[in-house]
């Protein structure tokens, strides 16, 4: 696919709206006031949009993994999409007010189910703010799609699965990667071997991506060469770490794998770990 399929800019958008073909996802979420992006959703949205919750629709309970967002089964992932209106052939916008930082977490899923026809709206919300863009109020429902699913299991790194042999980035800002601050998990650091590439490095200052020559460069940069299929990307909670994905695949790379339980659950099993031996 090419680089502009992946994403959509405000004016494209628009010409879309009013095209029932399509649907638009508001993914935007607050982790430390987790009913904050559905209330700014119901004040004001892309007119069509349908509004996808970090905690009820884009996790689920624990199966893959343990980690503070756990990755939802596949059958749970297609009810989901399915009740937001999404089918085989539906194209999928997905936007947020973070550059895309939660919304890429929807087109991941989507992507790991086999459905292809998903965006993320470049610049999100505040971009269409911005640009004096229609909006609407209130919640939007379409009638349930129909998805046929094929999920790329490959694509979804395990614990167990975990080896030093791996080409582990961390999307997390530095000083959480490095242990100088850690605000949500209990504890600080990284996952040993591991690389740091911070999420916003794929970004300039308006949220809008770089070009996919400059998110090479800027990977080249984080991480001494460029990532490739067999890279494991990872953040907090399996979030951020699908910018890194999703910047890695619209700069024209191969797609890589995700760590889904990233390092809330690597912690977690490492101070269980660290507690049996005493």
């Amino acid at each position: 696919m090419q680089a502009s399929q992946h994403l959509i800019d405000v004016e494209s958008l628009r010409t879309k709206l009013g095209d029932d073909t399509y649907r638009v996802i508001d993914c935007r979420f607050d982790l430390s006031a987790p009913d904050a992006g559905e209330a700014a959703y119901l004040q004001a949205h892309i007119p069509g949009a349908v509004y996808a919750h970090l905690d009820r629709d884009l996790s689920g309970a624990p199966v893959t993994d343990c980690g503070r967002h756990p990755m939802p089964a596949p059958q749970q992932m297609k009810q989901t999409f399915e009740r937001l209106g999404i089918s085989n052939t539906t194209p999928v916008v997905a936007y947020d007010d973070q550059g895309g930082m939660i919304a890429a977490r929807a087109w991941w899923m989507l992507r790991y189910l086999g459905h292809k026809e998903v965006a993320l709206l470049n610049g999100g919300w505040d971009a269409w703010h911005s640009a004096g863009a229609p909006t609407r109020t209130g919640e939007e429902h379409y009638p349930p799609g129909t998805l046929t699913i094929s999920p790329v299991s490959d694509r979804l790194v395990t614990h167990a699965e975990l080896d030093d042999e791996m080409l582990l980035v961390d999307a997390r800002e530095p000083r959480r990667f490095r242990g100088e601050f850690e605000p949500i998990d209990p504890r600080a650091g990284h996952i040993p071997g591991a690389s740091n590439h911070f999420f916003a490095n794929n970004m300039d200052e308006t949220k809008r991506f770089l070009s996919p020559d400059q998110i090479k460069a800027g990977f080249k940069r984080s991480l001494g060469r460029l990532p490739d299929e067999q890279t494991v990307h990872y953040c907090g909670s399996g979030v951020s770490a699908c910018h890194n994905i999703f910047a890695q695949v619209y700069a024209g790379l191969a797609e890589p794998r995700l760590y889904g339980g990233s390092w809330s659950e690597w912690a977690k099993l490492a101070a269980e770990s660290e507690g049996a031996d005493v």
